[in-house]
């Protein structure tokens, strides 16, 4: 396993991460192809044993149980708890990132997950309806009080992200140290401003959605999965620009086959170059695998070039 730190913080991170929205209860809640607990804890003790230790969760998987089932395996697996990395999330609530909602939802979040603190605290999406001061300070009170030891942010535009960073700057709060936002090689929309200011600021970027979900992962755009016969929302950020991106989904099955190796390990590697950090999220213990092996992979200029050259402009998802 490789590791590295996120932003400025010395918390030490695995550069794969587990994305936990794959685990919780599917009964009546909003995903039908979530993992119930046992099968839950079996993909994190296969994580574990990778070198895995660092898993991103929210509030809103599952209604809650999604941190449930990640500090209960955490505990039933006899792993200490400073030996993993908990991420988890804020806004998808009631009161969105106001001062009153952060306060209430942290405490909700470590009694789900089972802990006394929680090492990232990532605000989901931006909140129009709130000062941005007001965010910050409820956020920066967390970090003081000891319930986080860093704060990120997700998906949003590139100016907002700047402007939360300055507003912190400007009261002496603290900063972001991570950004969790939509890329991959299907949608990389991020590269005109979002990076560049994650770049700026020596944030970490744990990108979600890395194999879009699922298309760079198999030749074909239709999955049978229960995952991809019940997922409305994926077909929502991705079927409008199918033409286009089946061209990049094409280099990189020739890419793998030339290579002998998957069309996850390859995109994955490519995110792994531009120095992301992925949330993997998954329902099968061995896409874990391909994602630890993607470690390894390093691209040419050509193969990038190949797998880049068809992109276009793609309509915005994930910053609204």
């Amino acid at each position: 396993m490789k590791f590295t730190t996120l932003g400025n913080t010395d918390i030490k991170v695995s550069r794969i991460c587990v994305g936990c929205m794959s685990f919780g209860d599917s009964e009546g809640r909003f995903h039908k192809w979530t993992l119930h607990y046992d099968e839950s804890r079996n993909m994190i003790e296969h994580a574990l044993s990778l070198g895995i230790n660092f898993f991103d969760t929210a509030n809103a998987y599952s209604e809650g149980t999604s941190e449930e089932y990640l500090g209960r395996a955490i505990k039933d697996l006899g792993v200490k708890r400073e030996d993993v990395v908990f991420a988890s999330k804020v806004f998808f609530n009631d009161g969105k990132l106001s001062k009153e909602a952060i306060a209430r939802e942290i405490d909700g979040t470590l009694k789900r997950l089972g802990t006394d603190y929680l090492d990232l605290y990532q605000i989901h999406r931006f909140d129009y309806d709130h000062p941005i001061e007001e965010t910050m300070e409820a956020l920066d009170a967390l970090v003081r009080s000891g319930k986080v030891r860093a704060i990120g942010a997700s998906a949003m535009y590139g100016y907002q992200f700047h402007n939360m960073q300055v507003a912190a700057e400007r009261n002496g709060f603290a900063k972001f140290s991570t950004m969790q936002n939509h890329y991959n090689l299907l949608y990389r929309e991020d590269e005109r401003e979002l990076i560049p200011i994650c770049e700026q600021y020596g944030v970490t970027r744990i990108p979600y959605s890395p194999l879009a979900g699922g298309h760079l992962s198999r030749p074909t755009w239709e999955s049978n999965s229960l995952r991809g016969r019940t997922d409305d929302f994926g077909r929502t950020k991705y079927d409008h620009a199918k033409e286009n991106d089946m061209q990049i989904i094409s280099a990189v099955k020739a890419i793998a086959d030339e290579r002998g190796v998957s069309m996850s390990q390859i995109a994955l590697a490519w995110l792994l170059e531009k120095g992301a950090n992925p949330i993997v999220g998954s329902t099968k213990p061995h896409h874990y695998d391909d994602a630890v092996k993607a470690l390894e992979i390093v691209l040419t200029e050509e193969e990038i070039g190949r797998m880049e050259g068809p992109y276009v402009p793609h309509t915005i998802v994930g910053a609204i």
